[in-house]
């Protein structure tokens, strides 16, 4: 970050090492929140309620997915090359038409108001501050409009949990396009949520409190289908009727057809693991896929993300006709700026920030947020620069290999 632009990232590993060391080693001022994703985590497990830290943290069964996807990391080794000239580093990447700083974006986590009053409101802040996007979830704290006019000029995208209630899905996206989001996360491996020990056992479910509903109780859809006009005024029988429409197990591939008809946004498919469900997906046209196991939230024992990914890249560029650009983002995992390195070397046109940035939310509000990503745009920056690379362009497969290799 510059003074002048924050989305500056031509130099800002070397910018930020400087800050952080003047400020340690001439006032005195070591960083105030937690480097390492690893103290991070230990932190917010001190700082936060148990049931808060348990949503966030936490994952489904055994949590053998959220470890897979942190191990699977270390199956891929980066090879850096010499004598090139890295003086400045170009991080940005144009997706649908837009330019942003860095392949770097923030993944869609709900009911953040668990997390810190502020919630969403204070992570759209921080990552303005960056010019990097914010995938908005459904289940937020804030209403879509809320969060768009927080947002401003800053970018933003919209992540859809599709409704069995047709009226509800497509009052969605309406409301996302009016707002001026700039394209649609429509999340597939959510159709139910995934057995999640650690919220079952302290009996903790934040959507029966009425947390995260806000963008359902004030939809008009939604609203048509309560007795009264107040969702307030029976929040238990609104709370049940969201609980019976939240997601759709009945969908298949070709009610992709009726998504795409319901707005001019770029459409993004989000939850891919599978090469043949890819080829699936780009033949229904989407404008776009992100490689995800949630997190490691949906199913325990899955597939790590990162696994998935090169065989979902190849699976896209056979499916895809010549010139035709299908980007493919990838989710699950990301930790620091080798791990954004390595995701992109396999094929990822961006990646999805999730669990580092909502526990800096949760320990630090807005300055929580703005110190993670501070830390992992400099980790970005300089990683690509010591491997060799003079631009996030460069970086293709010639840069990794297997570690058994």
């Amino acid at each position: 970050m510059t003074e002048d632009n924050p989305a500056d990232t031509t130099q800002y590993g070397p910018k930020r090492q400087q800050d952080v060391y003047r400020k340690g080693m001439l006032e005195g001022q070591p960083p105030e929140f937690p480097v390492a994703y690893e103290e991070l985590y230990e932190r917010a497990r001190e700082e936060l309620s148990d049931e808060a830290f348990a949503y966030v943290a936490g994952g489904a069964g055994s949590e053998s997915t959220v470890r897979a996807n942190d191990r699977a990391f270390d199956d891929w080794q980066i090879v850096p090359r010499m004598m090139r000239d890295v003086s400045s580093r170009d991080l940005s990447i144009e997706l649908f038409g837009h330019e942003y700083p860095a392949p770097v974006m923030l993944a869609p986590i709900g009911v953040q108001g668990i997390l810190h009053g502020e919630a969403e409101l204070a992570v759209a802040r921080a990552a303005g501050e960056f010019g990097i996007p914010m995938v908005l979830s459904s289940v937020s704290s804030y209403t879509f409009e809320e969060v768009a006019e927080e947002l401003g000029d800053s970018p933003g995208w919209f992540q859809l949990y599709w409704s069995s209630d047709r009226d509800v899905a497509a009052s969605f996206l309406e409301r996302a396009e009016a707002a001026g989001y700039e394209a649609v996360v429509a999340t597939l491996d959510t159709p139910k949520m995934g057995w999640r020990e650690r919220d079952i056992e302290l009996g903790y479910l934040p959507f029966l409190q009425g947390q995260g509903l806000k963008n359902y109780f004030e939809d008009p859809a939604f609203c048509e289908r309560l007795e009264g006009d107040d969702p307030w005024a029976d929040p238990e029988a609104s709370i049940e009727s969201w609980s019976e429409c939240f997601g759709d197990a009945s969908l298949t591939w070709d009610d992709l057809e009726w998504l795409d008809e319901q707005t001019d946004l770029p459409v993004l498919v989000k939850g891919i693991l599978h090469p043949e469900d890819a080829r699936k997906a780009v033949e229904r046209g989407v404008d776009g896929l992100i490689v995800s196991n949630h997190g490691g939230r949906q199913v325990d024992g899955a597939i790590p993300a990162l696994e998935a990914l090169p065989d979902v890249v190849d699976a896209v560029d056979d499916a895809t006709d010549d010139g035709e650009d299908v980007p493919v983002l990838f989710d699950s995992g990301i930790r620091r700026g080798s791990d954004v390195f390595r995701a992109v070397a396999l094929g990822a046109d961006a990646v999805l920030l999730g669990r580092p940035y909502a526990l800096g939310l949760g320990i630090g509000g807005e300055d929580g947020v703005r110190a993670v990503l501070e830390n992992l745009l400099a980790d970005v920056d300089l990683t690509v620069g010591l491997s060799g690379c003079a631009s996030i362009d460069e970086v293709d497969r010639s840069n990794v290999r297997r570690a058994d290799r």
